[in-house]
């Protein structure tokens, strides 16, 4: 009886350590999104150099299966479009906003120059959300081959990212934690009645329901605004319309995991008079075993962010 009884615990032991390690097995691995910026020469003698090290730097990293890049070309587009310098001289407001615009949440900029018969390179990690500034750096002989040194450099900085995330990116908030510290920014102040209409589509794939359109009213009602059903409530009845247009679609994959970006631009309506009251979007990144999950969070974190800056505007003193 004991042997059968000792028999049956430690498969039942076995089932559920199997189990959890299947679970650990299949758990997303956390990547952080990081844009890489052209490195400033500091001087005559490197000139030219700056956009060698950064391409190489990014052929490098990109190789990495534990660092995701943000694409070049997406990265100038976006920058261009809300005419931001893509330059090494990188401010922390700065950081914030190209976070917003492309979902990084990690820039590496930083210089190359030569001091005496050394050349040094100099690499600035800094967090989109923190706006803490880390470094790596390696220095070498001024005729030493390019590649060498900035193959050590890229060594260096895929290191510090991986180790140091927790220093560069700001620890995920929940739900209801966001929702919370929303609602003490609004204090007492007036809601409107608002009408929410945000279409989305990921890629290659039907939508079967709005992820940002749900976010959005969830943050809405739960910080005290009315908010009309946009099935069967009348759209003249609101004071504000937020109406938008989000968008997700396949990035990466890394073995089983699924990268995806999702972008979400929303803007706030008086509907009196038409004119726009504000406007806000947001990039998002979400790594996932599934392409249509990772799709909808993605879009859920774009909205809840938007939430957070764009409500606050709404609302009218007492």
């Amino acid at each position: 009886m004991r042997r059968a009884m000792f028999c049956a615990v430690a498969a039942a032991i076995w089932a559920v350590s199997g189990a959890v390690g299947h679970a650990l097995e299949q758990a997303p691995k956390v990547m952080y999104p990081t844009a890489i910026f052209p490195f400033q020469e500091q001087g005559q003698e490197v000139k030219g150099l700056g956009p060698q090290v950064s391409d190489i730097l990014f052929a490098k990293l990109v190789a990495n299966p534990d660092i995701y890049l943000v694409d070049r070309n997406d990265l100038q587009k976006t920058l261009e479009e809300a005419e931001i310098n893509l330059s090494g001289m990188v401010t922390p407001g700065q950081a914030t906003q190209v976070g917003q615009l492309t979902g990084a949440k990690i820039l590496v900029t930083g210089s190359v120059m030569l001091v005496g018969k050394k050349l040094y390179l100099v690499a600035k990690i800094i967090g989109t959300e923190t706006s803490r500034v880390l470094g790596a750096s390696t220095k070498g002989e001024a005729g030493a081959e390019l590649d060498n040194e900035v193959g050590k450099l890229a060594e260096d900085v895929a290191k510090t990212i991986l180790e140091k995330a927790d220093q560069l990116v700001a620890r995920p908030a929940k739900q209801e934690d966001l929702i919370a510290a929303l609602k003490a920014k609004l204090g007492d102040n007036k809601r409107p009645v608002v009408f929410i209409h945000v279409t989305e589509h990921h890629v290659g794939q039907g939508t079967p329901d709005p992820a940002a359109q749900t976010e959005l009213t969830l943050f809405c009602k739960e910080t005290g605004f009315e908010v009309i059903d946009p099935d069967d409530g009348v759209r003249s009845k609101a004071d504000v319309i937020l109406e938008g247009q989000g968008f997700s679609e396949f990035a990466i994959r890394r073995g089983n995991l699924v990268s995806v970006k999702a972008r979400l631009e929303v803007k706030a309506v008086d509907p009196k008079t038409d004119k726009i009251i504000a406007t806000d979007r947001q990039t998002a990144v979400v790594v996932d075993l599934s392409e249509q999950v990772a799709g909808k969070a993605a879009l859920q974190q774009a909205a809840a962010q938007i939430a957070d800056r764009l409500l606050p505007k709404l609302v009218t003193p007492k």
